[in-house]
């Protein structure tokens, strides 16, 4: 049986929601020229709509 490759090996950029929101609950984020909005529920789910 082969170990399982961990995935710490790659690093995966990190960003904190708040940051990303300005303290508030949307964001817009643009992709590829495609502007999503980031959404946080009042119950703190995260929701990303086109």
């Amino acid at each position: 049986m082969m170990p399982e490759k961990s995935q710490t090996t790659t690093e995966v950029p990190e960003h904190d929601v708040l940051a990303l929101t300005g303290g508030g609950s949307l964001a817009r984020l643009v992709h590829q020229g495609e502007v999503y909005l980031l959404r946080i529920t009042r119950l703190g789910k995260l929701i990303l709509t086109k």
